[in-house]
């Protein structure tokens, strides 16, 4: 399929669901930027985006300075940007009280600024292009919430408010802004939140499989799905869509467990 042939797409991330999105797109004929902070993940990237026109930077989208530098470069060799997908987040764990201000800020700083400083830098290039789709990966737990999870919450929760302000803003330049908000989905996050609370005598997979019972459709989601979504989002299909967040979670947020 050539569905984004000769595209400019920006993805932050390159795991999980980043690297999805990054294949997908790709896969379509966009000519795809990524970025992670992770050399072995980097590294993984490389590796499986052989044969597709994909580059890899190792970048903090916590820097603006990085961000500025790696977002620019792009603009300015390919005459603008098409699509931007912010992927990039961490999943941390703590309250009002055992949340320190340093952890507090790294949540948000990787997990929402960032979404403001990669689009702040490609918005110009975006408009040069006519117009374009800025995709925010945010989370089921920006609308409800597990306990102690207070800077990953708000950090997915502020992506909402930011897209409705982005999407109001932005319309005028025919770009369009939504967020997309997984349940859980098998991605190197997700098995790193199973690491946390697997009991004693079960594994890894046992932990995730019992995730996927907490939803409705009885399984954890793939990468592919969200993917898929996302590629929608920024595709012609989806003109009128604009300042709104899309659940993928398998009818989680729709079920009420008792």
């Amino acid at each position: 399929m050539t569905q984004f042939k000769g595209k400019v797409t920006v993805v932050t991330g390159s795991s999980g669901i980043g690297l999805a999105a990054a294949l997908h797109f790709a896969r379509e004929g966009a000519n795809v930027y990524v970025c992670g902070i992770d050399d072995v993940l980097n590294s993984k990237a490389i590796q499986q985006a052989k044969g597709l026109d994909i580059t890899v930077s190792k970048v903090d989208v916590s820097d603006a300075n990085q961000v500025q530098a790696w977002i620019e470069g792009i603009g300015k060799a390919e005459g603008g940007i098409d699509y931007l997908i912010n992927s990039a987040a961490v999943q941390t764990y703590g309250d009002t009280v055992s949340t320190d201000v340093a952890h507090w800020n790294r949540v948000i700083s990787i997990n929402l600024s960032s979404c403001f400083l990669t689009s702040h830098f490609a918005y110009p290039f975006m408009k040069a292009r006519g117009g374009g789709s800025i995709i925010h990966v945010s989370s089921v737990q920006g609308h409800a919430n597990q306990n102690n999870v207070l800077a990953y919450a708000t950090s997915k929760g502020g992506i909402h408010a930011l897209v409705r302000a982005q999407a109001v803003d932005a319309a005028k330049d025919n770009i369009r802004v939504n967020s997309v908000s997984p349940g859980s989905v098998r991605t190197p996050l997700l098995e790193f939140a199973a690491q946390q609370v697997v009991g004693e005598g079960n594994s890894i997979e046992e932990t995730i499989a019992e995730f996927g019972k907490a939803h409705p459709i009885g399984r954890v989601g793939k990468v592919e799905e969200v993917s898929a979504l996302i590629a929608f989002l920024c595709s012609d299909s989806a003109g009128f869509c604009t300042g709104a967040d899309y659940l993928i979670d398998g009818a989680l947020t729709a079920h009420i467990g008792v």
